[in-house]
């Protein structure tokens, strides 16, 4: 078993272990957010024929060439085309089509000019100015041509991405399931949030703040209640997420101490503790293991720690169990907003929120960083890295970070 190792180190330790999940074909219009498990390419030009940008005219450039005020040209409408309608009639010389926004340019034409630049009777229509050729004409495949790649597997489906989807006609398409992630809550002390204050007693923030997190990163929750300080028991909440869950999480007793159980508990339902204890602050209180390939972690009782180790280390994985092909979260630089008054002689994550000022990205560092803290997370959605060895921060010192 590892201890008290690299937070980077413990990261891919669990990245090793999973593999995404199985696949399944889901309505396009349930698909939002989920994790595309294929590749798509164009089947055809978007659009399939040139189409008109504009309600307006289609004639040939050339015979409106010499057009002015002073010697305006005068075409005869030969046709109308409404959009989702096909042209019957080409355009010659001296003649035009009258055609409203996205209709096929018909035969002939080469320019499009919208009505208001014109002046218009039901027979002819006038111009007073040339008009290159091309213009106004959205060409076939200006938007995808047939054959390009659109999209590569493991990415998350945005309104971008579905429009894209349903340009292509595929109603149902292929993703990755939702991964169903058990969380265990420990401690004689938890009672749940609708119970009365009690002496001794505290309130299972960790488990909605967990659902919430895991939610908000598209997977699937399940609570699976609060073991009590028994090995036994919690062994037992350990073995139903594993037979019913993809992975499982629990928060609490994973310290060294008489009541710190969990990680008996996971061998005891069958599991293998891989490591224990990582180097980060918040979070280092951990135990990480699995069950024929399940994840089955254990992370600190106290809030900020949890929620740091799970975002650090357990969530890349979960990532990758989901199909995502960015697992890792992509590190940027900021600006340091406010400074930080300790020293983080083993290096240390910081909570925050990114806020852009002065055409830079600025970190704005949570007061309260305490690991027993919850509060201070509200509105946070970014972490920043302070290397070990980093004295005090100020205001405009520069850090690595990323997104939430």
């Amino acid at each position: 078993m590892l201890r008290n190792i690299a937070y980077e180190q413990a990261r891919q330790l669990l990245l090793d272990l999973v593999q995404p999940l199985g696949t399944e074909r889901v309505p396009l219009s349930c698909c939002a957010g989920r994790i595309l498990a294929q590749e798509l390419r164009a089947e055809g030009n978007v659009p399939p024929f040139d189409r008109s940008a504009f309600d307006g005219y289609a004639f040939r450039a050339e015979d409106v060439a010499d057009a002015s005020k002073e010697h305006p040209v005068a075409l005869r409408i030969v046709e109308e085309v409404p959009a989702g309608s096909v042209p019957t009639k080409a355009v010659t010389a001296g003649t035009a089509v009258k055609i409203l926004t996205g209709a096929p340019v018909p035969e002939g034409a080469d320019a499009i000019i919208n009505y208001e630049s014109t002046e218009f009777t039901h027979e002819t229509v006038t111009l007073f100015a040339p008009v290159r050729r091309g213009a106004n004409i959205v060409t076939a495949g200006e938007d995808v041509k047939a054959g390009q790649l659109l999209a590569s597997e493991g990415m998350r489906i945005d309104a971008g991405l579905a429009g894209t989807l349903a340009g292509q006609g595929v109603a149902e398409p292929l993703v990755y399931r939702v991964p169903r992630v058990g969380i265990i809550s420990t401690g004689n002390e938890v009672v749940e949030a609708d119970a009365p204050a009690q002496p001794g007693k505290i309130r299972n923030t960790n488990r909605h703040a967990l659902e919430a997190a895991l939610t908000l990163a598209g997977m699937e929750p399940r609570y699976l209640g609060v073991g009590r300080d028994s090995v036994e028991e919690i062994a037992e909440l350990y073995r139903e997420g594993l037979r019913t869950c993809d992975a499982v999480l629990s928060t609490g007793g994973v310290s060294a101490g008489d009541y710190d159980l969990t990680p008996a508990a996971i061998e005891l339902a069958g599991g293998t503790v891989l490591a224990r204890g990582v180097k980060l602050k918040p979070g280092m209180a951990c135990a990480y293991g699995h069950r024929d390939g399940k994840l089955a972690c254990g992370l600190s009782g106290n809030p900020a720690s949890f929620l740091t180790n799970f975002y650090c280390v357990v969530l890349p994985a979960l990532r990758k169990l989901a199909g995502r092909a960015d697992a890792l979260p992509q590190e940027f630089e900021v600006v340091l907003a406010n400074g930080f008054n300790k020293p983080s002689p083993g290096g240390r994550m910081l909570r925050g929120r990114l806020v852009l000022s002065g055409g830079e990205a600025r970190f704005a560092c949570a007061e309260g960083q305490g690991n027993a803290v919850i509060s201070t997370a509200i509105g946070c959605d970014m972490m920043a890295i302070v290397p070990a060895g980093t004295g005090k921060l100020n205001a405009g010192d520069r850090l690595k970070g990323f997104m939430l």
